[in-house]
């Protein structure tokens, strides 16, 4: 347990941010995995249209170092590269 004042706000302040991470973390992956649903059912209008949603919610985790700027890039282009992939299968 934090014994000084400055320990006590520094645990207030990573309990918050932990919250928010979280918080952050499930929205992405949750819609990563709608996503990820419309491309396995070889919907490609919906997995169109569920794209820039999930670059929203990465660039927005990536932007508050919930998870690093590299790692969102790489998420959205294994993506792209996913949806690519159902589009050449569909045409």
């Amino acid at each position: 347990m934090a014994n000084t004042k400055a320990a006590k706000k520094a645990l207030r302040q990573s309990l918050k941010k932990k919250k928010m991470n979280v918080r952050r973390k499930t929205a992405f992956r949750s819609a990563i995995k709608e996503f990820k649903k419309a491309i396995t059912d070889q919907d490609f209008n919906k997995a169109k249209e569920l794209l820039p949603q999930v670059y929203k919610k990465l660039d927005k985790a990536a932007k508050n170092n919930t998870i690093k700027k590299n790692t969102a890039s790489r998420r959205k282009s294994r993506l792209t590269q996913a949806m690519n992939k159902v589009a050449t299968k569909t045409q």
